[in-house]
């Protein structure tokens, strides 16, 4: 294959990182409903027929920029599991865990989260999604019939998000590397006197 079939591919992901980019920039400045498509053009340095080629509207953009970010948690959510049968926390290092470093990588982002009403459901579906997650685990290792995997589930996922909303609030005052440390010493903790296996 020629390198000259790389090109279109590569402007296109260039101009949309610029457009979304862009998008968030205009967002921790003003509401969402205030934020033109001529706006995100002009700050992007791009042009409304670049923007159109992409997108029909912002909220389509804004769409996509969430979407981007939830693929990118999921991924760095089951990194520490990839190409692991049993996982157990006794053999869990902080530098598998990936997911502060997600949130370090889409930190304007998340920033927002904590002050526009536009993003303001998507706290909701970030914790549905870590549910989702936490249930797959789960699947995979059983837990004593007492246990409700839902409940637990939910107990993880909102516990997860805790974490992640204080650092947030916090103005990421830690380093990524610290939030995964005390993730771990926080695992270690719950289950220093259970089996050791994550579930």
């Amino acid at each position: 294959m020629s390198t000259k079939s790389f090109h279109p591919d590569r402007r296109i992901r260039k101009s949309k990182a610029a457009l979304k980019e862009s998008l968030i920039s205009l967002m921790k400045e003003k509401d969402f409903k205030d934020v033109s498509i001529t706006d995100i053009v002009q700050t992007a340095d791009l042009n409304r027929g670049t923007f159109y080629k992409h997108f029909q509207y912002k909220e389509e953009l804004l769409e996509e920029v969430i979407d981007d970010v939830i693929k990118d948690l999921i991924d760095s959510y089951r990194e520490p599991y990839q190409g692991v049968e049993a996982f157990s926390v006794s053999k869990l290092t902080s530098s598998t865990i990936k997911i502060f470093d997600h949130v370090a990588k889409y930190t304007n982002f998340y920033s927002l989260l904590v002050k526009s009403n536009v993003l303001f459901g998507l706290q909701n579906r970030i914790c549905n999604e870590l549910k989702k997650l936490v249930l797959q685990d789960l699947a995979n290792n059983p837990l004593h019939s007492n246990i409700n995997a839902d409940l637990l589930a939910s107990y993880q996922a909102h516990a997860i998000w805790g974490m992640i909303s204080e650092w947030i609030q916090s103005g990421f005052t830690y380093s990524s590397a610290y939030m995964a440390e005390q993730l771990l010493a926080i695992l270690h903790s719950i289950h220093s006197k259970n089996a050791n296996r994550i579930t």
